[in-house]
C-alpha cells in the first residue's frame, strides 16, 4: 500500500535529479482506501516531509492534512477520472523535456526502441494557464492512451500503475529529451522506419510481456 513515506522518497528523488526547483512540481498516488495522497502547495520537494503529504478525495476535498493542496491537483483528478489503470501521477519541470515544451515540440518520432515500449510518443499539450480547468482539459486529446505528456511553456507529466512506475517514466522522459537534444546538435536523429516499429511491436508481448496501445506509437 502506498504511504506518505513513499511519496516523500519520490519527492526527494525528483529534486535530487533536478526535475524540479524551488517549489515546483507535485506528486500523487491513489491509496487502497480509494483516496488520494498528494503533495501540499508551497514546499520544496527536496524538503518534503510526511506532514507535507495531504489526503484528498476525488472531488478535491481535504480528508487529512494541514495546508493547501497542490495548485495543480486538477491535473491529478482529471488523470485518475479518465484512466482507471493510472494509480500515480508525477508532474515536474525537467530541464530538457521542458525545453522541448517551450520550443513547441513534442517527442513523437520513433527513435529509441526502449522509449517506444515504455513511454510511446510524448505529445505536446497546447498552452493553458496553470491551476485552471484549462490545463487538465489540454490533456484530453491524449489522456486515453499516453503515459507521458508535455505542457507547452510549462513542464511535463507522467502516469503510472504504481508510484515508482510514474517516477521512472519521468526519469526516462528527461533522459530521452536530453539525448535527443544532443543528437540534434550532432545533425539529427535516425528515425526508426515504420517496418522496424511494427517489428518491435510484434515482439513486445512475447519478449517483454507488454501490451502496447498502437495509438501511442503511430
Amino acid at each position: 500500500m502506498p504511504d506518505r513515506n513513499a511519496i516523500v522518497e519520490i519527492c526527494h528523488k525528483v529534486y535530487e535529479k533536478g526535475f524540479v526547483s524551488a517549489y515546483d512540481g507535485n506528486i500523487s498516488v491513489i491509496t487502497e482506501n480509494n483516496s488520494i495522497l498528494i503533495t501540499r502547495s508551497g514546499v520544496c520537494k527536496g524538503d518534503v516531509k510526511e506532514s507535507d503529504i495531504m489526503e484528498i478525495n476525488f472531488a478535491g476535498e481535504i480528508i487529512n492534512g494541514k495546508g493547501k493542496i497542490s495548485t495543480e491537483y486538477k491535473i491529478h483528478l482529471y488523470s485518475y477520472a479518465k484512466r482507471p489503470e493510472v494509480r500515480a501521477v508525477v508532474h515536474c519541470h525537467p530541464t530538457y523535456a521542458t525545453a522541448f515544451a517551450a520550443a513547441g515540440k513534442g517527442l513523437t518520432e520513433p527513435v529509441f526502441p526502449e522509449v517506444l515500449l515504455t513511454l510511446g510518443k510524448v505529445p505536446l499539450c497546447k498552452y493553458s494557464t496553470p491551476s485552471t480547468d484549462e490545463l487538465p482539459l489540454s490533456m484530453e486529446p491524449y489522456i486515453d492512451y499516453a503515459w507521458a505528456l508535455l505542457f507547452q511553456n510549462h513542464g511535463a507529466v507522467t502516469f503510472g500503475k504504481t508510484l515508482r512506475d510514474a517516477y521512472y517514466k519521468m526519469e526516462k522522459l528527461e533522459h530521452t529529451a536530453k539525448t535527443l537534444f544532443i543528437t540534434q546538435l550532432l545533425g539529427g536523429e535516425n528515425k526508426l522506419s515504420p517496418e522496424r516499429v511494427k517489428e518491435l511491436l510484434s515482439v513486445a508481448k512475447s519478449a517483454y510481456g507488454l501490451e502496447i496501445d498502437e495509438r501511442n506509437i503511430f
